[in-house]
């Protein structure tokens, strides 16, 4: 045993390690419960996760390190993870807690045997032995510490056991501050090798730990190499002994895990209890079924067919109720304002709307998480993306995207938040950039006010409602193709190994689901939902000024000066309203680009109506209606709306909205990024505007070539 640095005297920060899928979430919540804070690693977009605790007058801050498998990482998170435990990557830790699934010892215990490189007082928080005892088998703690070396306690999370006596053994840690120094029986060769390295670093004055330079000798891409690059005598002496390691037949890239999987492999013979497997056999049996080539597929997409059709019909009441809430306090505040015009639109058009734009979207988070949370828990999340590897893998996603991706066709804005299930940054940002191309609610009211002005009338319901299902795969068309192209040019990555573990059939834990959807739910008040919140008022502004009452009496005036035909289908206070939206900032921008979007069919009016839907894609409906003197209320299903979209003409006189401009519309809506919410929700996940941006530009230039092909195709057909 070693002595380490002296234990800190206020705050200890414990780093909270293990596999994933090993119960070690469940311990992070347990410890900290709702002290939790979410945020990223400097410079990157992996997630960091910490929270506190006090025991015994000290705090203790832990770091929930991302979960790996080895400490010679293959992706960025593990990277971090390794880094993190180093000490590179943030404070560095005073004690790490690893967490040991008892359930798979040996894939556990390879871990555990090279975290003992880092030189850190440890301690084994033992999980899954309730799991265990139902299948008649147990593990015998106190031989599993003697062959450990450090601290072991029993702690079953969910249930509150152990965590005192794992707070107790921490404590005790830190204070002593000794670490392990076990023998995991490498060959003598190896040892009589690292024996002379860590002499002769020790006359160089260099301080190492043996692991450290057994480390060093047996990977050649260690971080301790480049630390050695200012001493050519060092690095020579390793050069060396790894020529006479390699020239004793053992194989220097295989003998560091063969060693290390037959020390696990002992360890887990002398501390395994006897055993009844038919727990085992049962769930082999289940994953026969459920991994089916063909049956597993069935019933995934039964199960996602559920997942979506919850999140779709689920919160759309939920939804419906803050949307009515929202207009009822925007009704009873708007008389009270009356006498200020200005400020009745900011609180009403401008604060109000903005808060709803934020907080319905709140639904369909919750219960999207709450899913994922029940999935994950049950241990099904792993099967899943097992069978939808295969689907997926040729355009260079693997199996975990089919949550992000199903979840969009609901909304982008879970969808997006949901790539984190992804297992590397790239493959995270990739999902996530292409996720807002699936065909999302708020694309519905389009197709359906469209369709029905000038499909279902031409070709009737059968025609319609085909025309329907179609135009919800159109993105999903173009998203596979768009992913391969990413992965291939814009990160230029290799698919990383599909390394998943198929754990153990069990019931979620209702807290951490509860945990997780809450903790969620807050990280999108807390971001995106400030930045949809603040762009909401900058839209306002943008549609009600420039504003006077010399330009209202002119509206006025006009309106007078109309036929009576014309006053009949129009109010005036909806004609001024329209009038007002022309000559905003707002619509004297979509007046200045109508040239560019004449080729897709579009005029200013249709232009404007697609800015000002910018917040959200379903206030299209409701800004058509403005333009079109119909009033903000007029819904997808308004007669006077599609008789107002097909009576419209161009200057020329010929129809504004035809089958062919229609068809442009609805494509230009499937591919577009014309949705702040999602928008701020990608900067929120990337961690960076320029990602944001990068969609916004890509998917607008995707929806505006397509449209433009659509309109011009379609006016030489038709």
């Amino acid at each position: 045993m070693a002595k380490t640095k002296p234990a800190p005297t206020s705050t200890a920060c414990v780093a909270l390690v293990g596999n994933p899928n090993s119960g070690k979430t469940t311990l992070f919540n347990a410890l900290t419960g709702m002290s939790q804070k979410v945020g990223n690693y400097p410079g990157v977009t992996v997630e960091k996760v910490t929270g506190t605790y006090s025991h015994q007058g000290l705090r203790y801050e832990v770091v929930d390190v991302p979960g790996l498998y080895s400490m010679r990482p293959v992706s960025l998170d593990e990277e971090l993870a390794a880094r993190a435990m180093a000490g590179t990557e943030g404070r560095p830790p005073d004690v790490i807690v690893f967490v040991l699934d008892a359930s798979n010892l040996e894939r556990n215990l390879f871990l555990f045997s090279q975290t003992l490189a880092a030189g850190l007082p440890t301690v084994v928080a033992l999980t899954m032995t309730d799991m265990l005892a139902r299948e008649r088998s147990g593990i015998d703690v106190a031989a599993l510490e003697a062959r450990l070396g450090v601290p072991v306690v029993n702690v079953v999370a969910h249930r509150k056991q152990g965590l005192s006596e794992l707070q107790d053994a921490v404590a005790r840690a830190i204070v002593e501050r000794t670490v392990p120094d076990i023998d995991l029986g490498f060959p003598t060769v190896v040892r009589e090798a690292v024996f002379r390295l860590h002499d002769a670093l020790a006359r160089a004055g260099i301080d190492a730990n043996r692991s450290e330079v057994r480390e060093t000798l047996l990977n050649p891409e260690s971080a301790w190499n480049r630390k050695l690059e200012g001493n050519p005598d060092i690095v020579r002496a390793f050069q060396e002994e790894r020529q006479l390691v390699l020239g004793e037949s053992i194989q220097g890239r295989t003998v560091d895990a063969q060693t290390r999987y037959a020390w696990a492999a002992k360890v887990r013979r002398a501390v395994l209890q006897s055993s009844d497997s038919r727990v085992r056999a049962v769930s082999d049996a289940i994953d026969r079924v459920l991994t089916h080539r063909f049956f597993g597929l069935v019933i995934f997409f039964g199960l996602m067919y559920l997942v979506f059709q919850s999140i779709y019909t689920f919160a759309s009441p939920i939804m419906g109720w803050i949307e009515n809430g929202i207009q009822s306090v925007q009704s009873a505040v708007s008389p009270a304002l009356a006498g200020a015009p200005l400020l009745q639109s900011l609180v009403v058009d401008g604060v109000l709307a903005g808060i709803g734009a934020v907080v319905v979207f709140l639904p369909q988070i919750a219960i999207l998480f709450c899913f994922i949370g029940i999935l994950e828990g049950t241990g099904y999340l792993a099967r899943a993306a097992f069978l939808m590897d295969r689907i997926l893998g040729w355009c260079g996603l693997n199996g975990r995207a089919f949550i992000p991706l199903l979840s969009s066709f609901a909304c982008a804005v879970p969808g997006i938040m949901a790539a984190r299930v992804m297992p590397d940054s790239r493959s995270r940002m990739a999902t996530a950039l292409v996720a807002p191309f699936m065909s999302c609610s708020a694309r519905l009211p389009v197709y359906v006010l469209l369709i029905g002005a000038f499909v279902e009338p031409q070709f009737g319901p059968a025609v319609a409602g085909a025309v329907l299902f179609v135009m919800h795969f159109v993105g999903l068309a173009v998203a596979v193709p768009m992913v391969w192209i990413l992965n291939r040019s814009v990160f230029k990555t290799k698919r990383l190994p599909f390394v998943l573990e198929l754990p153990r059939y069990q019931w979620p834990r209702w807290r951490d689901v509860a945990l997780t959807v809450t903790t969620r739910v807050k990280v999108f008040l807390q971001t995106a939902g400030t930045i949809i919140f603040v762009m909401s008022i900058v839209i306002w502004a943008l549609l009600s000024f420039p504003k006077s009452e010399a330009m209202d009496s002119q509206y006025q005036a006009a309106y007078q000066s109309q036929p009576d035909s014309f006053k009949e289908a129009r109010t005036e206070e909806n004609y001024v309203q329209a009038q007002r939206v022309r000559d905003s900032y707002l619509g004297q921008f979509g007046r200045a680009i109508e040239p560019a979007f004449v080729p897709a069919g579009f005029d200013w009016r249709i232009t404007t109506a697609v800015l000002a839907a910018f917040p959200a894609r379903e206030v299209v409906v409701s800004a058509l209606g403005i333009i079109f003197s119909l009033g903000g209320d007029a819904d997808e299903e308004s007669s006077d709306l599609r008789s107002a979209l097909a009576q419209a003409k161009w200057p020329d006189g010929r129809p504004l909205l035809t089958l062919a401009s229609a068809a442009s519309l609805m494509v230009f809506f499937a591919l577009c990024a014309q949705c702040l919410a999602t928008l701020a929700t990608i900067k929120r996940e990337t961690g960076s505007w320029k990602w944001a941006a990068f969609s916004f530009v890509s998917m607008t230039t995707l929806a505006y070539i397509a449209a433009v092909i659509v309109y011009q195709v379609g006016i030489r057909l038709v």
